[in-house]
């Protein structure tokens, strides 16, 4: 850890394949935002592992601009690039060098029995699992343990990934002597948001987002189609509220807690119909995202801004990702090998020139 650090650390970060949403929101981004003061903070925008499911030439071609986007989301949604850092994963080479040293400590039928790996195989619509996507979770391992994380906030269907990491740390530790902190895991609030299908959590891939930055038109007209109770067909007839898409929102985003009991008690009764209920739904959403799409104009309107915010928090993370890996090759004894070897081909040298 750099010299006059005293706060712990946090890592944790998204893949660059679009715009943020709700589920974003909800899983980590409110943490972030509530840690950035008590913690030093680290996000990665970790483009490395888009490749596991998108390396396609135009997918590729697409990082940077969805890499800008993702941090517009950031900035709006409250990150404070003066207190944190954010930096772009396939700048650090280093991270490679961890990644290969740590696919040494985990084995293969540990890295298959995560199911989030197979829904991610299945979502991407692959046929069978890249080895780079079964690994995904050692490469996580790297970035958190880069800068020595001491917390990771991150969505429920991650958590059997930091565990890797957990797992990956105390076996370096054992084996060479302890280098890295054990990172605790941190879920928010609302661990896994279903999407407004109301079958599976939400998912850009699946089509069932509200994107932080949706405008209010858009916001409504999602609102409309979100999936309600099956069994309501009119409304009179007195519907379920638990477990309901709809009022799962109006507990998370409507602030307006008198009006989302009264909505509950009439839904119940079978004395409100799905449509009003969701134009308050609507309502609160707009309400809520509002503030967070005004910041993000505002930022997207200073050209370069965000290229500035990533430049100068990936050159801060290079000097870190280089202490870590001096610690990890001194533990090792692996920068002892080329330094004997060095020595001896330096005092060669020197004799021939004699």
């Amino acid at each position: 850890m750099s010299e006059g650090t005293s706060k712990k650390r946090i890592l944790t970060g998204d893949r660059p394949t679009g715009r943020l949403h709700l589920g974003h929101y909800v899983g980590s981004l409110r943490n972030r935002v509530r840690l950035q003061d008590e913690y030093e903070c680290f996000f990665i925008i970790a483009d490395l592992h888009t490749l596991t499911t998108r390396n396609a030439k135009e997918d590729i071609e697409e990082i940077a601009d969805n890499a800008r986007e993702m941090v517009l989301d950031y900035l709006a949604c409250g990150i404070d690039p003066d207190r944190t850092r954010i930096y772009l994963q396939s700048a650090i080479p280093e991270v490679s060098e961890l990644n290969l040293i740590f696919e040494m400590l985990v084995s293969v039928p540990r890295l298959q029995r995560i199911p989030s790996l197979k829904e991610m195989a299945r979502n991407a619509h692959l046929n069978e699992m890249p080895f780079g996507l079964l690994g995904y979770p050692v490469l996580q391992s790297a970035d958190i343990l880069m800068p020595r994380a001491h917390l990771v906030p991150v969505g429920k269907d991650n958590e059997a990934h930091v565990e890797i990491t957990r797992e990956i740390a105390r076996r370096f530790n054992h084996l060479y002597g302890d280098v890295f902190p054990v990172p605790d895991v941190l879920i928010g609030e609302v661990p896994t948001l279903v999407g407004t299908d109301g079958a599976s959590k939400m998912s850009k891939s699946l089509n069932n987002t509200i994107l932080l930055s949706d405008d209010a038109k858009t916001v409504e007209k999602k609102v409309r189609g979100m999936y309600t109770d099956p069994k309501r067909v009119r409304a009179d007839i007195p519907g379920t509220v638990e477990g309901n898409p709809v009022f799962i929102y109006h507990d998370i985003f409507n602030s307006n807690k008198a009006e989302v009991e009264d909505l509950a008690q009439r839904y119940r009764n079978g004395s409100v119909g799905d449509v009003e209920v969701k134009e308050k739904l609507a309502i609160a959403l707009n309400a809520f995202l509002d503030p967070i799409r005004e910041r993000r104009e505002t930022y997207a309107s200073d050209s370069g801004y965000v290229d500035q915010v990533l430049y100068e928090g990936t050159l801060h993370i290079r000097n870190e990702a280089r202490e870590t890996i001096m610690a990890v090759r001194k533990a090792m004894g692996l920068s002892g090998i080329w330094n004997k070897i060095s020595r001896k081909a330096e005092k060669r040298r020197k004799k021939q020139t004699e």
